[in-house]
């Protein structure tokens, strides 16, 4: 940059020999005013031509892309809300179906419950059936032996008094008679005689 400079200054001074030494010597701290006014003029130039060619674009450039990174991160905000709706969703959707599994199995326990219940209830009423059922068949049955044991003590009663009468009786008759005495004489008679 020096050498720039010093080059400039020599062809602006043109180029004389005595000059080009006094340069040498030259002290950056004092001022020079013709190094200044060029300063000014080239600073002057550049900022109108960057500010005509450059700055709009690279301006538009920043904008641009400072509006992708704001579109960019409004959607990562959109997507990061719909994702957390979404979660609380499927977590309301996941919470109900736990609710619905629950209720299901609480109704499936009742059910067989009931249905348990049903079935004890069943089986004791048809245990209640059959046991009725055996009672009246061994009250029908022993109604039966005590008609044949009649039937057969009659029977035996008719022969034995016809052996010692030694005469034979009419049956109809004495079978008729001794069947009016054994239903006048009372079960439990006959059972207290035993």
């Amino acid at each position: 940059m020096r050498t720039l400079l010093r080059s400039l200054l020599l062809v602006a001074a043109g180029a004389s020999p005595a000059f080009a030494q006094e340069a040498h010597k030259v002290d950056l701290l004092s001022p020079n005013y013709g190094l200044m006014v060029w300063t000014l003029v080239i600073f002057v130039v550049l900022l109108f031509v960057l500010s005509r060619y450059a700055f709009k674009p690279i301006t538009a450039a920043v904008e641009a892309r400072e509006q992708a990174l704001q579109a960019a991160i409004d959607a990562a905000k959109r997507d990061r809300e719909e994702a957390a709706r979404l979660l609380a969703e499927h977590r309301a959707a996941l919470d109900a179906s736990r609710g619905e599994g629950q209720k299901l199995i609480a109704d499936a326990r009742a059910a067989a419950e009931r249905v348990r219940t049903e079935l004890v209830e069943q089986a004791h009423a048809e245990q209640a059936k059959m046991l009725e059922r055996a009672r009246a068949e061994i009250d029908a049955e022993r109604a039966k032996a005590i008609a044949e044991l009649r039937k057969e003590a009659v029977e035996l009663a008719i022969m034995g008094a016809g052996k010692v009468i030694g005469q034979n009786l009419d049956r109809d008759a004495n079978r008729k008679l001794v069947e009016s005495f054994l239903a006048s004489v009372s079960s439990g008679a006959v059972t207290a005689s035993r």
